[in-house]
């Protein structure tokens, strides 16, 4: 009683222990070094937690008041203190000394005033919001699916119309596969598969579904194409595509984004939605060797852990997802 008591007048304390049960959450640390938590593991949390500028809890102090609630001596010692520190102020420096703002995340009602704002039945606009939902809910980096300029685009480097798939799984929902020939998580070389599933009325695969429709194409075009006003079939720019996107949401009072900000808000809508920190990371292509081996078979259960979820937010009616039949487990392209 004594010890919970010393607790009660040091305000922060409970938002700060917060703040290190999800830290460990999001990076998978074990039960077994949270408590007692080595130098490593508070080290890392005490960069993590100072990259947010909306909170100035004390997170170390808490973890600190909590070992010793528990029965354990301090995990801190002074030494360790001034290593945190000084890894701290080099912190500070690389965002004082950042030329790019920070990348803000996209959110869900972002996405879903993108979507508004888009004419889905133009080629440039079915393309730009193929990009924004795969991008999102597939976690993907808008360099993987858009090119730097026209004459830029390569079958060996960029995602076609033939590397994208449709499929059911073992749950009988759909899923699209799409099968990234290179990838900045990727090695040289090596392909990479990103998994889509039905979302409500954001989904991705009615997306490309639509894209299909609105701009046909040779199973040799890029996946995410558009057509001209002369009929010629054209890669994505990315610049161009971020510029559109960039248009709605800063007459909307969101600012400006980047590419990579749909990524990092498909990973933290994934995450707020209490999906297991390891499926996110596997799904967002991260390494990790635990699950390189069963990569394959994820697609086969991909639904039941992230299909679904934007459709519980959103009232609106989901998208029909086209005429396209498949049985169990079998694919067919997603886009030809």
């Amino acid at each position: 009683m004594a010890v919970r008591a010393s607790l009660r007048d040091t305000s922060g304390y409970g938002s700060g222990l917060r703040k290190f049960h999800l830290f460990c959450d999001i990076f998978s640390v074990p039960e077994n070094i949270r408590l007692p938590a080595p130098f490593a593991v508070l080290h890392s949390f005490a960069l993590w937690a100072a990259t947010d500028p909306t909170q100035d809890d004390p997170y170390l102090a808490a973890v600190r008041a909590w070992h010793i609630a528990q029965g354990w001596p301090p995990p801190l010692s002074l030494d360790d203190h001034q290593r945190i520190n000084w890894s701290l102020r080099g912190l500070e420096n690389i965002y004082t000394s950042r030329r790019k703002p920070i990348r803000p995340p996209v959110t869900l009602i972002m996405l879903s005033t993108l979507k508004g704002c888009l004419q889905l039945n133009d080629p440039f606009d079915a393309c730009v919001w193929a990009m924004a939902s795969c991008a999102f809910f597939g976690m993907m980096h808008f360099g993987e699916i858009s090119v730097n300029s026209r004459s830029d685009f390569s079958p060996a480097r960029h995602i076609t119309r033939h590397g994208a798939f449709f499929g059911t799984d073992l749950l009988g929902q759909s899923y699209a596969r799409l099968d990234l020939p290179s990838a900045k998580t990727a090695k040289p070389g090596e392909t990479q598969s990103v998994f889509l599933t039905e979302q409500g009325d954001l989904c991705p695969l009615a997306a490309l579904r639509n894209l299909a429709r609105v701009v046909p194409a040779l199973a040799t075009d890029p996946l995410f194409c558009w057509r001209d006003s002369r009929g010629d079939t054209r890669p994505m720019v990315r610049k161009r595509a971020v510029e559109r996107v960039n248009g709605i949401l800063l007459a909307h009072g969101w600012g400006t984004t980047f590419g990579h900000s749909f990524r990092i808000g498909g990973a933290s809508f994934y995450l707020a939605q209490k999906v297991d920190p390891e499926i996110v990371r596997l799904a967002g292509r991260w390494r990790s060797l635990a699950y390189e081996t069963y990569i394959r078979s994820f697609e086969q259960v991909a639904s039941r852990h992230l299909a679904g979820l934007a459709s519980q937010l959103h009232s609106s009616a989901a998208l029909g997802l086209g005429t396209l039949a498949t049985s169990s487990a079998a694919e067919s392209p997603a886009c030809g």
